[in-house]
């Protein structure tokens, strides 16, 4: 129960950031926005030394 709830607070400050509020958006400006936050997140994930998905 602890792991989970270590987690759970990790990551409710990174989900909002591949969330964008899709229904004020285009499809082509929300495809381009995530293209952007997930290139910024590669960027910085590999800076510090984070394992990433692949």
């Amino acid at each position: 129960m602890g792991a989970a709830q270590r987690f759970l607070s990790s990551s409710s400050g990174i989900s909002p950031r591949f969330r964008p509020r899709r229904h004020l958006m285009t499809a082509a400006e929300r495809r381009l926005e995530m293209t952007i936050r997930f290139t910024l997140w590669d960027h910085i994930t590999k800076n510090i030394g984070l394992p990433t998905q692949s």
